[in-house]
């Protein structure tokens, strides 16, 4: 069986652009944002916010059920998977089941917020996505510091990103993976 490698992190933590440079490390892979799968709702997608309703719940789940089953779908046809998506409050309990199964790494990208920030603005530009994100970034980053150590105790690889370049991040996961 393939690898199945799941990144998450705050916004703007690189976890697209690393997901998609670490898939282009193998002969064959697909890279899995659970933001695309989100997306695809045409009617009724509900954002994240300061309020975790029921409905946004409902809607993440589905997204991340939709990608593992992507992933486990391709896994048996002989790729590599790799699932990018964002670290939530419910500490990403819809992985829960992927968690000692062996292939599946987990790793948790995390820049410091200042670097978050940056990032974000870099690629939002004149968008005005980048002050929503920004938002994000700043709720996530109240957060986070709780939500760490018990994705460390569930065996999830936290990377500090700040100062790695994309192609250092994916260094250091492969390492981390034996991939």
């Amino acid at each position: 069986m393939q690898p199945l490698f799941i990144l998450v992190g705050p916004p703007a933590a690189g976890k697209s652009t690393t997901s998609q440079a670490l898939a282009s490390k193998f002969s064959r892979s697909i890279h899995i944002p659970v933001d695309d799968i989100r997306d695809m709702v045409v009617s009724g997608l509900v954002l994240p916010g300061l309020e975790w309703s029921p409905e946004l719940v409902r809607q993440i789940s589905l997204a991340r059920e939709s990608a593992i089953h992507m992933a486990r779908t391709y896994q048996r046809a002989g790729f590599v998977a790799v699932i990018d998506d964002f670290i939530d409050p419910n500490q990403l309990r819809e992985y829960q089941a992927l968690l000692n199964e062996p292939g599946v790494h987990k790793f948790v990208l995390v820049p410091n917020q200042d670097t978050a920030r940056a990032r974000n603005f870099k690629r939002a530009g004149d968008d005005p996505a980048g002050n929503y994100i920004d938002e994000g970034i700043r709720i996530v980053y109240q957060q986070l510091n709780h939500m760490i150590e018990p994705l460390r105790k569930d065996g999830w690889i936290v990377i500090d990103t700040s100062e790695l370049s994309i192609e250092e991040t994916v260094l250091e996961i492969l390492k981390h993976s034996s991939a």
